[in-house]
């Protein structure tokens, strides 16, 4: 079987040391320690949450490093990584101290901080870094990658550059709405292919995933409000943690395969058991480090199977992912993806937006090392003929569809996470639980 089960757990000894390694910096060059109090204070994110690597000075002892965990890269011993959760690499290149921290759009944060600095690397490039402020023999550096796994910026040509917007341009005005869905997987894959053939799998990644944030932003007014606010500061979606996309089970196959191609890999399986009637197969884009939720119903003999790459024939009911896509298509397609999960100072964000007007449901993970919970769901119209077809199917009751008929369903949510000792999984438990409360027959209005 392609996808595994791996338990993820907290590290808190490389958690502290990356921890103290900011702490110093920060306290030395007082404009980063500026910044990272108007991010907290403003829109709820932490620097730590967003570093990207640590660069050791010439002479640096790295072996604290190394026995928290991390491990010096097989390509490139300079490089060490930490497999064991979520850290920044650490180079040990004696290119001075350097703290590099993650940013959607290099040119957005030139603008939003008043930079003057010269920018690593052309517009639209894989790899951009800008200098923001140094002080002390200590630098703090704004890094922008595409799918990028280097460290030093390399200028295609205007050929490619060029090919890049337009991949970008064609997965922002994609077809949404084909004759049956079969048609829009082939068209999908395709114009896929088409990307990862002139860029690469991790640079065709870094586009979807851009246009895919796009068209969630335009269906979910919470996402759009917390956008403007990280806009404003200029690190974008730099603190995004994972995508969620929902699939009715005939086509599971095929939307694993969209990702795969882009380079995302079967990372773990979710399945809640028998009672909750839904699983997830967790993948992961090592380039990007971003994560996408893949759920889908489940039935209760189905857990050992491959169910990421078989095609899955429909059971007799739905469960809240096939209801949801019923209701709204594919998150492929349609609907696009049921939401984005974001790090955050939790109670700063939760905070900050309530005084804007966005509730929050109840958290469905509350833990030290993690904390998870949904805006409260953005209600979209259904398509009548949508629920005709659901329920002359049988799989939802008269009542039901007069109220989906009447007043629409929940459709997208903007996520508020903390992650804390760099753990990197979560916690199924509460998922199964947030999944029964926002399943639609749980939300009708005229209930």
């Amino acid at each position: 079987m392609t996808h595994f089960d791996r338990t993820w757990t907290t590290q808190p000894e490389a958690a502290a040391l990356v921890a103290s390694t900011l702490d110093d910096t920060l306290a030395t060059v007082p404009e980063a320690q500026a910044l990272a109090s108007r991010l907290r204070d403003d829109i709820g994110v932490r620097l730590i949450d967003i570093l990207d690597y640590i660069s050791l000075p010439e002479g640096s002892n790295v072996s604290a490093f190394v026995d928290a965990g991390w491990e010096p890269d097989a390509a490139d011993p300079t490089v060490l990584r930490n497999p064991t959760g979520l850290f920044p690499v650490v180079l040990a290149r004696g290119q001075g101290l350097v703290i590099a921290f993650k940013v959607e759009y290099v040119h957005e944060f030139v603008a939003a901080q008043g930079l003057s600095a010269p920018v690593e690397g052309a517009m639209h490039a894989p790899f951009r870094r800008v200098r923001f402020a140094e002080a002390g023999g200590v630098a703090f550096d704004a890094i922008e990658r595409r799918g990028s796994r280097g460290f030093e910026a390399d200028d295609p040509s205007a050929a490619t550059l060029r090919a890049a917007q337009l991949h970008l341009q064609t997965f922002r005005t994609r077809r949404r709405s084909f004759d049956s869905v079969a048609a829009g997987y082939d068209a999908t894959d395709a114009m896929v292919a088409a990307a990862v053939a002139d860029l690469g799998q991790d640079w065709a990644c870094w586009l979807w995933l851009r246009a895919e944030r796009e068209y969630w932003e335009s269906r979910n007014s919470a996402g759009r409000l917390q956008k403007a606010r990280q806009d404003a500061h200029g690190i974008g979606w730099a603190n995004q943690d994972h995508h969620t996309y929902d699939s009715s089970r005939e086509w599971f196959h095929r939307c694993v395969g969209v990702l795969e191609a882009l380079g995302f890999e079967c990372r773990e399986l979710f399945y809640a058991g028998d009672a909750a009637g839904w699983g997830s197969q967790i993948l992961e884009q090592p380039a990007i480090g971003s994560v996408i939720f893949a759920d889908i119903d489940l039935a209760p003999d189905e857990l050992d199977i491959d169910f990421a790459h078989i095609e899955l024939e429909p059971l007799p009911f739905l469960r809240r992912a096939g209801l949801w896509c019923g209701l709204h298509g594919e998150s492929m397609f349609e609907s696009g993806i049921n939401h984005l999960e974001c790090m955050y100072d939790h109670e700063r964000l939760a905070r900050q937006l309530e005084g804007e007007g966005v509730a929050f449901m109840q958290p469905f993970s509350d833990f030290p090392h993690l904390y998870q919970a949904l805006t409260e769901g953005e209600w979209w119209p259904v398509d009548p003929a949508r629920v005709d077809a659901l329920e002359a199917a049988g799989y939802i009751t008269a009542e039901a569809a007069e109220d989906f008929r009447l007043y629409g369903s929940i459709g997208s949510h903007l996520e508020n996470l903390e992650r804390n000792d760099g753990f990197k999984g979560f916690n199924q438990p509460g998922i199964d639980g947030v999944l029964r409360a926002i399943d639609p027959r749980k939300n009708l209005v005229g209930a």
